[in-house]
């Protein structure tokens, strides 16, 4: 309203036609969002600069209006007006709130043939775009090309890799940047600990958490909840803890970071006495914490429980349930054999199933031995996810478990004559601050010909105890042997051997497996 009244004195006294005054009375119904107020500001306008233009376009961009700045800026350029790397980085800013790949390289060509691809502001906003439009390749090849990076590219650049998942990458590329004498962000350090939590780079999350501590950043309250998502997903969840209890004011934030943490590592009674404490300090649960409640309940069958949760949600917070709370159940009833309530939650909740919720159906159905239900759900599967190669191989491990020879042969048949294709399972472990990966039947690790070696000690010794490899749900077409020795050079078994081998003497002294009586 006071700006509103400023406006109507601006008209009063006849400085409506300033160009100053009017770049500010659109910034400021800009961030009333009265994007609609903003514009009658600019078409009123009797001259308009290049600022008035970036202030509209900007308005449209900061509002969630994509669409209305890409047809600004069309206008733009249809009038002839001059633009600026503020105007071209402005709508980029466009194109990535809406994915807009396509439109995002007519601007790449468009900054090439006008000479501003290599200023900074353009280049750090085509590679955000390109990277969060998940064309990391194209969001690379800008940032190498940049003549001149900002901390700003940096941060970008680190964060696109972690949006699309290439730890590793972002990682090299922090330590690339800590070279060059950079100064460290909160944005890069917090993009660094998402690249650790995804690889469980424990050893890497702590350095990160030691600078977060020098420069102070780890007390900003978002921060503390990255770093108790890290030590989570690194398996400290003692460390998670630590630091949630160092943080003195909490918010819903730092208590769902926690109690997800918990719920990970199954410790689920720890989970529900964070769930009633966080109550108790007056704070109301909301779809977040309810999703890890309802995990929690998953990982320890309580069903009962579950359900509690589930209509304490609805009844007493009033929390809508969306389409995870669902498939939380449906994983509780599943898991504890109630295969029909399970589906039955499928078929009355008001979403359409996802992939995950047969998934998990179909996983619930090979476990309690259900054929029926599992060819149900196997059939939604295929509909929804006619590439993923994993669902044809658990339709036919459940046929093998009920020695339906025949339907595993023709599910092996649909398989090859599909096009869907299973990815090949990592592992990885840190070792020495360095993260080494392998896959099933690796052969390219340095000391991959030491590592069989030692699997294969490790092997017979434990054959002494007992241990035969289950080959009965491997639906390699092969010979029983050559199913032992797939299962045997899988990729976990791989990591954990270096693992075992790089111990100290002492330590693997304390792993040494006692000879069979």
């Amino acid at each position: 309203m006071e700006g509103k009244a400023c406006h109507g004195q601006i008209i009063y006294v006849g400085l409506q036609k300033d160009i100053l005054t009017s770049n500010m009375l659109i910034n400021m119904y800009s961030k009333c969002s009265l994007v609609d107020s903003a514009r009658q500001v600019f078409d009123e306008m009797v001259e308009r600069s290049l600022v008035s233009w970036n202030t509209m376009i900007g308005a449209y961009t900061q509002n969630g209006d994509d669409e209305k700045a890409l047809s600004l800026f069309m206008q733009m350029q249809r009038e002839g007006t001059p633009f600026s790397e503020f105007t071209i980085s402005g709508i980029l800013c466009a194109c990535s709130a809406k994915y807009a790949v396509f439109e995002c390289k007519q601007l790449h060509a468009f900054a090439l043939k006008t000479a501003m691809d290599s200023n900074v502001f353009v280049g750090t906003a085509l590679l955000d775009v390109y990277a969060k439009c998940s064309s990391i390749k194209d969001a690379s090849q800008v940032f190498e090309g940049m003549p001149e990076r900002s901390d700003v590219s940096w941060s970008s650049m680190v964060a696109g890799y972690v949006q699309n998942e290439l730890y590793e990458e972002a990682l090299v590329l922090l330590h690339r940047a800590q070279a060059l004498g950079l100064e460290h962000n909160q944005f890069t350090l917090s993009s660094a600990l998402c690249a650790c939590a995804g690889l469980a780079a424990l050893i890497g999350g702590r350095k990160v958490h030691a600078v977060l501590h020098k420069t102070g950043f780890d007390s900003n309250i978002f921060v503390a909840s990255s770093l108790i998502d890290m030590y989570a997903k690194c398996g400290s969840i003692k460390e998670s803890y630590i630091v949630f209890s160092s943080v003195e004011e909490k918010n819903i934030v730092l208590w769902n970071a926690i109690i997800s943490g918990f719920s990970k590592h199954a410790c689920s009674i720890e989970a529900m006495i964070l769930f009633e404490k966080m109550q108790q300090m007056g704070l109301c649960p909301n779809e977040v914490t309810y999703i890890s409640v309802l995990s929690a309940c998953s990982h320890m069958g309580l069903v009962e429980k579950g359900r509690r949760y589930f209509d304490l949600m609805i009844g007493e917070h009033a929390v809508l349930p969306n389409v995870l709370h669902y498939s939380c159940m449906v994983d509780i009833l599943g898991r504890a054999g109630l295969l029909s309530e399970a589906l039955d939650v499928i078929k009355r909740m008001p979403f359409i199933a996802t992939a995950s919720m047969w998934g998990s159906l179909l996983g619930s159905c090979r476990i309690h031995g259900n054929l029926e239900l599992a060819e149900v759900a196997a059939k939604h599967l295929f509909e929804i996810e006619p590439d993923n190669a994993g669902n044809h191989v658990l339709l036919s491990n459940i046929y093998a478990a009920n020695k339906r020879w025949g339907e595993v042969a023709e599910a092996r048949k649909l398989l090859k004559e599909s096009k869907a294709k299973k990815e090949r399972g990592k592992s990885w472990i840190e070792i020495k601050d360095k993260v080494h990966t392998f896959m099933v039947g690796e052969r390219n690790h340095p000391r991959i010909a030491e590592i069989y070696l030692k699997l294969e000690d490790l092997v017979e010794e434990i054959k002494k105890l007992g241990y035969r490899a289950e080959t009965q749900h491997d639906l390699h077409d092969v010979e029983e042997n050559r199913k032992r020795e797939l299962l045997r050079h899988h990729s976990e078994k791989l990591a954990l051997t270096f693992g075992l081998m790089c111990l100290p003497p002492v330590s693997v002294s304390g792993l040494c497996i006692p000879p069979a009586d």
